[in-house]
């Protein structure tokens, strides 16, 4: 398995963020091909601290491959183009191969 983790640090304003969020990016996210599964938060918490982030997203994808492929095919590109719109703080984009142990 092939994991996409996306971390969303916090936005001028939290309520915006959350409505486009969920009201428009996960929608166009949730298209994205030979994805098989996805899940989010909009309440991340660190042990001790503040959390740098407001919001990570996950989706996963049976391998590398398929990833690239579903950001490359339109939809990724949608999705890629949606950012600007409601996380002008930018994101980090991490993918990675998931290990079994």
């Amino acid at each position: 398995m092939h994991k996409t983790v996306v971390l969303y640090p916090h936005p001028a304003d939290p309520a915006a963020f959350a409505a486009y969020y969920e009201g428009t990016h996960l929608p166009l996210a949730r298209r994205l091909p030979g994805m098989i599964a996805c899940r989010y938060t909009l309440d991340v918490h660190v042990v001790e601290g503040e959390s740098p982030y407001f919001a990570i997203f996950e989706a996963d994808f049976p391998d590398a491959e398929t990833m690239r492929a579903a950001m490359q095919s339109p939809e990724g590109q949608a999705v890629a183009a949606d950012v600007p719109n409601y996380a002008p703080e930018g994101t980090i984009v991490m993918d990675y191969a998931v290990a079994e142990s």
